[in-house]
């Protein structure tokens, strides 16, 4: 009773669309190819969404790792151009191009300085860890990275529960930019990720938020962001790069 209390009392705000943002960075809408849309009828619906709710473009991102789903640039790119085709023939104006959503683990290593990863805009590059526990040596990648002119966006930092404020100072210290997703404002993944992520946006350290939108139940729900203090104290921050892409 106490949680529907407190959840009946938070303020609500005026709806801000997300043309503010121009661009989403992070979703998963190219059909069968991942845990996002499995076919292109799915596909065109949740990019129409997007439209409706203020995008102008997206980079999706689908997942590239090497026991799940072993995706390489060049079934991405293909994917993309169906997907560009068939916005085509449906009449729908919609910027859209893809990067990838990169697993770090041993065999992403392997792969620095030897493969061109797929990036958008200045040359970012979008990874996500485990959430289980992160690699040993990820600050030894994420230099590696670096060191191939690569910028590092962690996707979804606030979802990965053994991650404590400290490290998030420790990785925008190392010049590693952070990305969260529109659904932890509103509790979707839990109440403690919604906490992590409002102290981050406190701290003006979120540089990117996506939607990480992987189907329609997810994009049903974008809307009520909208009206959250936490997205309007993000984009009041003045720290988002979303529509600089």
């Amino acid at each position: 009773m106490l949680k529907w209390f407190l959840k009946k009392k938070e303020k609500e705000c005026e709806p801000l669309n997300f043309s503010v943002l121009k661009t989403d960075i992070h979703s998963h809408f190219i059909p069968g190819i991942d845990d996002g849309s499995p076919d292109m009828e799915t596909s065109i619906s949740l990019i129409k969404k997007m439209k409706e709710l203020g995008y102008s473009k997206v980079i999706t991102s689908p997942h590239v790792m090497s026991d799940f789903y072993q995706n390489s640039s060049e079934t991405i790119l293909k994917g993309l151009a169906d997907v560009r085709a068939e916005l085509k023939v449906q009449n729908i104006n919609m910027k859209i191009e893809a990067a990838a959503e990169y697993y770090i683990d041993y065999e992403f290593e392997q792969k620095i300085g030897k493969e061109k990863f797929l990036t958008f805009g200045d040359n970012y590059i979008l990874v996500e860890l485990s959430f289980m526990e992160a690699p040993r040596n990820l600050f030894d990648i994420i230099f590696k990275l670096q060191l191939e002119g690569y910028k590092v966006v962690l996707a979804h930092p606030e979802r990965y529960g053994y991650y404590k404020q400290e490290d998030y100072d420790n990785f925008t210290s190392r010049g590693v930019l952070l990305q969260i997703n529109l659904l932890s404002l509103i509790g979707y993944y839990s109440i403690p990720i919604q906490k992590k992520t409002e102290q981050l946006i406190a701290n003006n350290q979120v540089s990117f938020v996506g939607t990480d939108c992987h189907n329609m139940m997810h994009a049903e729900l974008y809307e009520k962001c909208q009206t959250k203090k936490g997205w309007h104290d993000l984009v009041n921050s003045g720290m988002l790069l979303n529509n600089t892409l």
